[in-house]
């Protein structure tokens, strides 16, 4: 066997430590996109907010035109 190789079969333990590499990563990447899309979906909830509290605003102090 090359170096490679015998690096690779992690001295007959690779089934369990590359799953567990594997498991590291994906738990790193959620940990770091989860925020993210947390964060962008607060921002749109914001937003939608704000635009909706506007529009009452701007509904409640518009003068209504006098009817004759």
């Amino acid at each position: 066997m090359n170096a490679l190789q015998t690096f690779l079969a992690m001295g007959g333990y690779a089934a369990y430590v590359w799953p567990a590499y594997a498991l590291f990563f994906i738990v790193l990447i959620a940990d770091t996109v989860a925020p993210r899309l947390r964060r962008r979906r607060i921002l749109v909830e914001l937003r939608a907010r704000l635009a909706r509290q506007s529009a009452r605003q701007e509904r409640h102090s518009t003068p209504l035109a006098p009817s004759d």
